[in-house]
């Protein structure tokens, strides 16, 4: 097992792969019934911010939409960031041109010019991070909304 980080380098870590080009999570929601929905996702970072592009009416779409919060899992098992998020706003995938642009900068496709697509732009409010047991301590990279590290 690896010496585990400090929490600098794990926040590091973080941002270099959520920067990275094809950046990709899991996003999970449930329903108002409380039904469970797990997708993967294309995402980009932006200012801060975790933006994804889909259907505006998908059912993760509907989910947010409905709740305002969800929970993103980054990387792989052994090396995970939890992301919990508020949805901050949605709009039209050609309806705000810088974020378009960065979007598709960073992501693997362009949603641009698709109908009905929609940008995600949520807010992370908690962020963990860790790689084995031995990373549990600490995990916790921010917290309310605000950088710990």
């Amino acid at each position: 097992m690896p010496e585990p980080r400090d929490r600098v380098t794990r926040k590091a870590d973080l941002l270099a792969a959520l920067t990275g080009p094809a950046a990709d999570v899991w996003v999970a929601t449930a329903s108002p019934e409380a039904a469970p929905h797990l997708v993967p996702l294309s995402l980009a970072w932006i200012a801060d911010r975790a933006v994804i592009a889909l259907e505006g009416l998908s059912v993760t779409a509907r989910n947010l939409g409905a709740s305002r919060v969800a929970r993103l899992a980054a990387g792989s098992t052994r090396d995970v960031g939890m992301i919990d998020v508020v949805l901050e706003r949605s709009v039209g995938v050609d309806d705000d041109a810088s974020l378009g642009e960065a979007y598709a900068a960073q992501a693997d496709w362009d949603p641009r010019g698709l109908a009905g697509y929609v940008f995600l732009v949520l807010r992370p409010t908690r962020i963990q991070a860790w790689r084995e047991s031995n990373e549990l301590a600490g995990r916790v990279l921010m917290r309310d909304g605000e950088w710990v590290v």
